[in-house]
């Protein structure tokens, strides 16, 4: 089971991506990590990586693919893999698939979790981090997981806020790319969309509003 995993940020798909790791035993690959792996491991692909970005610039994809390649043919990924944050823009996503298909590597699954724009927004500076865990789930703006005021729903601690889920231009700039349908990463995820039934994939869409276990319900079901 290989699946492309595709939505804005603060659609809660990278919980989703953990809970189908665990549910299937399969890879769940964010594009940052392989960066991180591959600069502290020292890797040729990585020192050149790390050329660019200490330049302020963007890694080429050149680079970027065949970091991407070598991370799912690792061993763990035998048995399945889940790719996140990976392809951002439509080039990018017909490099891509070019790419698996010559290292021939299938994709079975393309995910898309659909989510208005403004309701991401409100999810991302909802959010609110516990002091005692970070995983306890807290969210001004989900009637599901709304804390006590400034209090841990789950365990009472003391909330904070991350300064990055506050930076409302930064979050912009990000929703900005997500969403162009033209260039950007919903016209990657509409490229393999409309070549899904060609190429053998399934093509899953999400209703990102309904609540996280509604979503594993329906996602879990069309796998």
């Amino acid at each position: 089971m290989n699946i492309l995993f595709f939505g804005p940020n603060g659609s809660g798909k990278g919980t989703q991506g953990s809970i189908l790791k665990d549910k299937f035993n399969i890879a769940h690959i964010e594009s940052g990590a392989i960066f991180r792996e591959n600069i502290k491991g020292g890797t040729d692909l990585g020192k050149k990586a790390k050329e660019y970005i200490d330049r302020g610039d963007l890694v080429p994809d050149e680079i970027t693919i065949p970091m991407i390649l070598d991370r799912l043919k690792k061993d763990d990924c035998q048995k399945g893999w889940l790719l996140d944050g990976f392809p951002r823009n439509k080039v990018q996503g017909e490099k891509l698939d070019t790419s698996l298909k010559e290292a021939g590597i299938k994709l079975s699954y393309v995910i898309e979790m659909i989510l208005d724009r403004q309701i991401a927004k409100d999810r991302i500076m909802g959010r609110r981090l516990c002091a005692n865990d970070n995983n306890h789930p807290n969210n001004i703006f989900i009637d599901a997981i709304k804390p006590d005021g400034d209090k841990c729903r789950v365990c009472g601690d003391k909330l904070s806020k991350r300064d990055d889920d506050q930076d409302e231009s930064a979050i912009d700039k990000r929703h900005s790319i997500y969403y162009d349908a033209d260039t950007g990463t919903l016209a990657a995820t509409y490229y393999f969309r409309d070549r899904a039934q060609e190429d053998g994939v399934k093509y899953i869409t999400l209703a990102g509003e309904k609540d996280l276990k509604s979503v594993t319900d329906e996602l879990v079901s069309k796998l």
